[in-house]
């Protein structure tokens, strides 16, 4: 019998200490390169935007596929890329861990309309602010130490 799923991840990472070092320039390339990994890696990427402190991306899933390997591979080689094509002049790397959060079919519209706005959501609500709403729309239990570093 064939395997059949649905199985989507909306993605949140940051750069490191929160710094803003993704610059409208190359931001579309970065977004794009990433793309590729998911292609390659054999899952469908559905929508990517982000700020310049961090990003969000929507994954369509293979039960096969281990989402911590995925997201370091994206983290380490989109990290390499940035270094590669000297993007900045400043040290950049991603912050220790990220967010996930899983979907069904029939959110997937209102999802990523949400990643596509993201410049326009951000007007109105800080990182920290979304990432805690996540957190407890989830109803998933954390300690703020352990989350990512806040720039305030």
């Amino acid at each position: 019998m064939s395997t059949y799923s649905q199985i989507y991840i909306q993605v949140v990472f940051a750069v490191k200490g929160r710094e803003s070092l993704i610059q409208a320039l190359w931001e579309e390339e970065l977004y794009k390169y990433i793309t590729g990994i998911v292609t390659n890696k054999g899952q469908k990427l559905l929508a990517i935007n982000g700020m310049p402190d961090h990003i969000h991306f929507l994954v369509g899933m293979k039960p096969s596929c281990c989402l911590s390997d995925l997201v370091r591979e994206i983290k380490k080689s989109s990290n390499d890329f940035i270094k590669e094509k000297q993007f900045t002049k400043f040290k950049f790397q991603w912050q220790e861990g990220f967010g996930a959060f899983s979907y069904s079919h029939s959110s997937l519209d209102n999802v990523i309309n949400y990643i596509m706005n993201q410049k326009e959501h951000h007007k109105k609500k800080t990182f920290k602010e979304e990432y805690t709403e996540f957190l407890k729309k989830f109803e998933l239990e954390y300690k703020d130490e352990y989350l990512f570093d806040w720039i305030e």
